[in-house]
């Protein structure tokens, strides 16, 4: 049997290690005795989704654990599509078409079906250097940063998922926001997803309706920042499947429609290495001075990490129409409307950031947050009066294109990265004004 649970709450890099080491003994057992024949191996992709390779159990733990497996690197050279991005950024993973080697993390252990599990692997180059450009190794760098300063986050991230049929229709036309009888018409795919995540072991924490027609959200519970973000993914993986076999459509969209949005809250709160909690201040509610340093500089980078937050065209309409989705940056005790909420009293203090949509990647969101929160704590920025406006993100991709290309952006996350998502959100506009849409064939039939 493999208890494969993550632990609630902070969690340090060394501590995901040993857990690491112990799940690798268990699943050799699991293996040898014949209860996992198959292992699929997984690498968060540039646009928030796993590539996968399936391995017989023996072959995985004979050589794999020791040496690794070879992914093609135009893994990370790759659009939406699986079509190569003209970008000097990416010819390094393109020229040969050469292999990156695959590192299993055993402490993302989870079932798929029976006889079958699933982990989630950094990527190094052959020489065993990582790469930078991966979102996992961006989020690690900044945590390892982030443990210099003595700080563990932890994360719990929230994404609504928008059910729709074959139409491309909701499948609830009505808003479902704590809805009980309003998911009637769901529960049948609903019982389905449930059972997929439920079989997952992840932890879940809560579930319901969302605001708009068709919109539904499942949280897990807080963990270390690479759980959350890597168990978001296989979240987000399972629920399609479900949805799927009932020939439904999970979206991850950042809008579905104008005025609707679907967004990737992250509630995030800080400790020392023996798990102490670093946020609250004297007083109930009161952010402490370090948690309100690290607060401030998540304010102050938000406008040039525009292009974190929101990766696609999609995303500013998101930005631009949908209610909830803040624009102007300021923070606010429990106010839903602020970019920044503080959220919880005590131990359970934390901020939730909520500039990024369903549609961004979870691992660079979180690394942009702690990256730009650290660089805060160190040279220890005020936090600005609560409601006060100090900025803006951007209101256009190209605008945040060029936000991105800026030194803030690069302090916070490094050139590989900034240069790399400069490549993806470039070639994401040049896809865009290159295809002819319906919107547009509509325009142009309104000048008849």
């Amino acid at each position: 049997m493999i208890d494969h649970r993550r632990p609630v709450g902070p969690r340090t890099l060394a501590a995901r290690a040993k857990a690491a080491v112990t799940l690798s003994a268990s699943l050799r057992a699991a293996v040898s005795a014949g209860e996992v024949r198959r292992v699929v191996c997984l690498a968060p992709d540039p646009h928030a989704r796993f590539a996968a390779v399936e391995l017989g159990a023996d072959f995985f733990v004979d050589t794999v654990l020791a040496n690794g497996y070879g992914l093609c690197s135009y893994v990370f050279g790759w659009n939406p599509a699986r079509q190569t991005v003209n970008a000097p950024a990416v010819d390094q993973f393109l020229g040969g078409y050469g292999d990156l080697v695959l590192r299993p993390d055993l402490a993302t252990l989870a079932p798929l079906e029976p006889g079958v599990w699933q982990v989630v692997c950094d990527v190094e180059w052959p020489d065993g250097r990582p790469v930078p450009e991966a979102p996992r190794t961006a989020l690690r760098e900044r945590l390892a940063d982030a443990e210099q300063l003595g700080l563990v986050p932890s994360v719990g991230i929230e994404h609504e998922v928008t059910f729709t049929g074959a139409d491309g229709a909701p499948l609830v036309p009505a808003g479902l926001d704590y809805s009980v009888a309003g998911l009637t018409p769901l529960r049948a795919l609903l019982g389905d997803v449930h059972a997929a995540v439920d079989g997952l072991g992840l932890g879940a924490e809560s579930a319901r309706g969302e605001v708009h027609p068709g919109q539904y959200e499942i949280v897990l519970r807080h963990r270390d920042a690479v759980a959350a973000c890597d168990d978001a993914m296989l979240l987000q993986a399972a629920v399609r499947r479900a949805a799927a076999a009932r020939g439904v459509r999970a979206g991850y969209l950042a809008a579905e429609a104008s005025g609707m949005g679907s967004s990737c809250h992250v509630h995030l709160s800080l400790s020392d290495p023996e798990g102490g909690p670093l946020t609250a201040g004297a007083t109930p509610g009161e952010p402490s001075a370090l948690f309100g340093h690290f607060i401030a500089g998540i304010l102050r980078s938000a406008p040039d990490l525009t292009g974190i937050w929101a990766p696609t065209w999609n995303s500013y309409v998101r930005l631009r129409t949908a209610p909830f989705s803040p624009r102007s940056l300021r923070w606010g005790r429990d106010d839903r409307t602020a970019a920044v909420r503080l959220a919880g009293s005590g131990r359970s203090l934390r901020l939730e950031a909520r500039f990024a949509g369903a549609d961004a990647h979870p691992h660079l969101v979180v690394a942009a947050l702690v990256g730009a929160g650290v660089a805060g704590v160190r040279e220890r920025l005020p936090l600005p009066d609560e409601a006060r406006v100090v900025g803006e993100l951007a209101r256009t991709p190209w605008e945040a294109l060029t936000l991105l290309d800026s030194k803030p952006a690069r302090a916070v996350l490094g050139d590989p990265v900034i240069d790399h998502q400069l490549a993806m959100l470039g070639e994401e506009l040049t896809a865009g004004l290159d295809t002819v849409t319906d919107w547009q064939r509509a325009r142009g039939d309104l000048r008849a």
